[in-house]
């Protein structure tokens, strides 16, 4: 395949390391972390803090790095292999790939090569209080010390980007359903049952969704940075001040909120250190960071370790979210459609790369009323590099799609309404039969959980099979969850809910409750050949009860065509097919009115057609 590749950055990744190491040097420090976060532990980090990236050349949205005198290792999960092992490569960085057979963890590679009297460094800001207290366990049995007080980005980072805050905007209860200040009772009701004084938050969608607020700090996440602390009678926002326009100002206060400027936080909490003393502080070791941790730890009375209580609120959407998100959903799927139209009455006949089909999607979708943003850079990917399951077309490294094999888009926005999140893989020529079988396969997952009927009380881990099975029987898996959460607004990355196989250690696995959306997104990733997802948006249903229990079902809110150019029905039972077909019948439905002419109307007429 030609792809066409910057180079330009990779001469500077030795160098970069070693001015790391020049830094440690003089702090005395014998091992150093370097995680992909910021200081609340957001998946997806603004420019400012993309300081690993900047030092190892690797884009991925998920990775820590070690760095030692003498070597530099990357570790990143399965989403990211391919994608890692191409962009490290020249770099010098050892690339270790998580929970595969014989990688070290993280934790084990520190306890393997600190030793007693080492300093190992990481900036505490950056790291999970959960991750904090791991580490620190692990350098006390060794006899090292464990210093947090570091800023490498700000000592080696040259031109480093500054933090850039947004303006900040609120949303109404046309859109929210609820108002903030019932929000906030009702976190409020939740202190009080877990007999929790103070509750200290610092991650970002749960503020945002408690506050009814957004922001643009963070590109592709609607969300402002910020921290709150609550008492009983008392709710403290931390924001920063040239994003809060006297609206935002007033929708707070009159909710119940005091404002203070973002930077002050930190003294504030510690101004709080003699309240705390005899109270019970609510936090949850999995976001708040390190630092914070510390702070509160030193000073109070008792610590309440548990799941946000805003989490497992925003993950259940009201009826009037929920409408919202049912209309967001349609029309993005309508955008996605004609996209697809387009794909494949113009592949062969000019020139089409993967980014400029990237431009043709992402304009198409800021076309649609309510568009906010993207909700992830649109992943664009042909041939081969459909392999990377977070590839990214840019503007100096891209393939030219040809008719021939496979092109999958992963693609998402966010709306006044919503947040979505869609793939589909579809043949833009001639394809073998072993890419058939795959796809089918993977269509068949997709179709069946969807379908499914369960008890309440399940979690993902109970649904997972019903996604793998028909790969699993041709001993082929996916390295990665089948499904994650889907904010409002928000995240396109969200739990508590998800569907995955295995256990992760520090996850948290809540029952599937009605009201969650999540996604259904099964894969084949064949190495240096292609890669298949089909991926849809599932909001959970009550289903009904019975003598049993209650039982719950899901309800696709994408509606997308399935490429039936790429399905062979030998593989297929009889219920898949009546899936597929009855999947088709609710595509036609709901998209048809979008469809501009009658070439458009035509296509999607023949694309959900019945199969026999």
């Amino acid at each position: 395949m030609n792809n066409v590749t910057d180079t330009s950055n990779m001469n500077l990744i030795p160098s970069r390391i070693e001015s790391l190491r020049a830094y440690m040097k003089s702090e005395g420090i014998t091992m150093i972390m370097i995680p992909t976060s910021d200081p609340h532990d957001s998946e997806y980090v603004g420019d400012h803090y993309k300081f690993r990236e900047w030092l190892t050349g690797f884009t991925g949205s998920n990775a820590k790095v070690i760095v030692t005198g003498e070597e530099a290792g990357l570790w990143t999960d399965g989403r990211y292999f391919i994608q890692a092992a191409n962009e490290l490569e020249g770099s010098g960085i050892i690339l270790f790939k998580e929970r595969e057979p014989g990688v070290p963890t993280v934790k084990e590679y520190v306890k393997s090569h600190i030793s007693s009297g080492d300093v190992f460094a990481v900036d505490g800001r950056l790291i999970t209080a959960r991750e904090g207290e791991d580490l620190a366990d692990i350098l006390s049995e060794a006899g090292a010390e464990f210093k947090v007080d570091t800023d490498p980005a700000s000592a080696v980072w040259e031109g480093r980007p500054g933090a850039d805050p947004g303006r900040i905007f609120v949303l109404g209860t046309e859109l929210t359903g609820v108002s903030t200040a019932d929000k906030l009772s009702e976190v409020r009701s939740r202190m009080q049952e877990m007999g929790a004084d103070i509750f200290v938050l610092s991650k970002l969608d749960d503020i945002c969704f408690l506050a009814d607020i957004r922001g643009n700090d963070i590109a592709c996440t609607p969300v402002a940075y910020s921290y709150m602390y609550i008492t009983s009678d008392e709710a403290h926002i931390f924001l920063y001040e040239e994003s809060v326009g006297d609206d935002v100002r007033v929708h707070l206060e009159e909710a119940g909120m005091t404002v203070h400027p973002y930077g002050g936080f930190d003294e504030f909490l510690a101004d709080r250190a003699s309240s705390m003393e005899s109270a019970s502080v609510l936090i949850d070791s999995r976001s708040i960071n390190f630092s914070i941790y510390k702070t509160i730890t030193d000073h109070a009375r008792r610590i309440m370790d548990k799941p946000n209580p805003t989490t497992d609120m925003e993950s259940v959407r009201n009826e009037t979210q929920l409408e919202r998100i049912r209309e967001v959903y349609v029309r993005d799927s309508a955008a996605l459609t004609r996209f697809l139209f387009w794909m494949k009455e113009n592949v062969g006949k000019e020139e089409i790369s993967e980014y400029s089909a990237a431009l043709k999607i992402d304009g198409m979708r800021s076309e649609i009323e309510g568009f906010i943003e993207l909700s992830f850079d649109t992943i664009s990917a042909y041939g081969s590099n459909a392999a990377m399951m977070h590839y990214e077309a840019t503007p100096e490294n891209f393939a030219m799609v040809k008719p021939e094999g496979m092109y999958l888009v992963d693609s998402g926005g966010q709306y006044m309404g919503g947040t979505t999140d869609v793939t589909r893989t579809i043949a833009v020529g001639k394809v073998t039969d072993e890419m058939r079988r795959s796809f089918t396969l993977v269509c068949i997952g997709m179709l069946r959980l969807a379908d499914a009927v369960f008890l309440e009380g399940c979690t993902g881990r109970n649904l997972d099979i019903l996604a793998r099975e028909p790969l699993w029987r041709r001993m082929t898996d996916y390295k990665c969850g089948t499904g994650h959460g889907v904010g409002f607004m928000l995240g396109v990355h969200t739990g508590p809910e998800n569907i995955r196989s295995k256990f992760v250690e520090g996850m948290r696995e809540a029952p599937l409750k009605a009201g969650m959306t999540l996604s259904d997104e099964p894969g084949v990733y064949i190495e240096g050949e292609y890669g298949i997802r089909t991926e849809n948006i599932l909001e959970v249903k009550d289903a009904g009860t019975s003598a049993d229990g209650h039982f719950l079902k899901f309800e696709h809110l994408t509606w997308v065509p399935i490429d039936l150019e790429l399905i062979d029905t030998s593989y297929m039972e009889p219920t898949d097919i009546e899936l597929l077909n009855r999947y088709h019948e609710g595509v036609y439905s709901h998209i048809a009115p979008f469809m501009e002419d009658e070439r458009e109307l035509e296509w999607l007429k023949n694309a959900t057609k019945s199969v026999q």
